[in-house]
């Protein structure tokens, strides 16, 4: 694809896999599945909720993209975490997070939630508006302003509470809805969790549990420690293991298994500005060494798809193109936009405007190889863990903290 389609027929797929592919090195590897409860993925990738990124437009994005390869849709797209209180006090935003489209199968959404009550009813009023096919809870939020109250990353250190609200959350969800949990290795070295939260999620009934290699106090810095998944899958054995963090390729995934011996594996930031990731992990989990390797024309198709999509979904352009702006530098990352253009497509107004805009780039401009790869996304730096005082010296829930601790579910965004 050397030209970019203005017109307004839908870009599907946003990359064509006989012009924007080319075979890499095969893998060997061999057909790879994921079951979780009742449903069976054919390619054992899940999207990770990503705060502002990962709304419907982005899912059905990558939805396309990794069917590429795949008989059906190449993964399970979670949608964007969403707190138990906002729905059970009614919040429309909220809501609309969780209603799927109709292209959404499985439907799978993000919770977050600090009390078993409020995530007991919130998971009830999703299953009486029948509103999705897997509910997976979020553990491993490392924003200052969540932990800070006890909530996120930090939680997990108090067992009790972490066991009676998976235990809710599960019984809740019933067997037709499988619970799934997400967390972190721990608050820092000295105050690791993952292993008590792998046994009790397994205990009370959890489909699977899924681990970032890091702890709450590295954020996203540094290197994800796939030890410790390794050390999870060896652990819990009844449940799927599930492998996160630096998974930036179809043969990072492929290599992450195959090291820790885990399930299947989330991505989250490797996916960023590249929903075409999922095709190369379909592939690659199906032993087939196809890769999508993208001119630039394939990119400004894949942006412009991504706009029309941001558009149904908001059903308001100037909000869809306004969201659209923070994709701009993943997009790029690599190929011959200059700062100046970048700056301008940052700014779009419209879709005209952006078709005007990307009209201007060189399209013909191949695949620039290495310079595009790699990590992408929020790094940072290893941060100071902020947490209740009194937390972490014990793994009981004090009064004081549990009469406070519903401050951790206000105001998460950004987590």
């Amino acid at each position: 694809m050397t030209t970019l389609d203005t017109a307004s027929q839908a870009l599907r797929p946003a990359v064509d896999p006989a012009r924007g592919s080319t075979s890499a090195p095969g893998t060997g590897a061999s057909r790879r599945t994921l079951t979780i409860g009742p449903h069976t993925i054919d390619t054992p990738v899940v999207l990770a909720p990503m705060a502002g990124i990962t709304n419907m437009a982005f899912r059905l994005l990558c939805r396309e993209s990794g069917a590429l390869h795949s008989e059906d849709d190449g993964g399970l797209y979670v949608g964007e975490m969403v707190t138990t209180r906002a729905l059970v006090e009614g919040h429309k935003e909220s809501w609309r997070l969780v209603t799927m489209g109709e292209r959404e199968t499985p439907r799978s959404v993000q919770l977050y939630g600090v009390d078993p009550a409020t995530v007991r009813r919130a998971i009830e009023m999703i299953r009486e508006r029948d509103l999705a096919d897997h509910i997976d809870l979020n553990f491993g939020c490392p924003v200052p302003k969540v932990t800070r109250r006890g909530g996120g990353g930090v939680l997990p250190w108090k067992t009790e509470l972490f066991t009676r609200i998976v235990r809710a959350a599960v019984e809740a969800a019933g067997p037709e809805v499988p619970v799934t949990v997400k967390t972190r290795i721990g608050i820092d070295e000295e105050h690791q969790t993952f292993r008590d939260a792998g046994l009790i999620a397994q205990e009370v009934g959890a489909a699977a549990i899924a681990l970032h290699g890091r702890t709450v106090v590295q954020h996203y810095s540094g290197e994800a420690r796939w030890q410790a998944i390794t050390e999870l899958k060896e652990l819990v054995t009844d449940i799927p293991v599930l492998g996160n963090g630096d998974i930036w390729s179809a043969e990072d995934a492929i290599e992450m298994m195959e090291q820790t011996g885990c399930d299947g594996v989330v991505v989250g930031r490797g996916c960023q500005g590249r929903p075409w990731l999922f095709a190369d992990l379909a592939a690659g989990f199906a032993g087939r060494p196809d890769r999508v390797r993208p001119s630039l024309g394939d990119v400004a198709a894949t942006m412009r798809r991504h706009a029309e999509l941001l558009v149904d979904f908001y059903e308001d352009e100037g909000r869809a193109v306004r969201d659209l702006r923070k994709h701009v530098a993943w997009y790029f990352k690599g190929y011959p936009v200059g700062g100046e253009m970048r700056h301008r497509l940052a700014t779009m107004e419209s879709l005209v405007d952006l078709d005007a805009k990307l009209a201007e780039l060189d399209l013909a401009s191949p695949y620039p190889g290495a310079a595009v790869e790699g990590p992408r996304g929020r790094a940072g730096t290893p941060k100071k863990a902020h947490v209740p005082d009194g937390w972490m010296t014990s793994r009981e829930l004090s009064t004081d903290h549990a009469a406070r601790l519903h401050e951790a579910e206000l105001d998460t965004s950004g987590g």
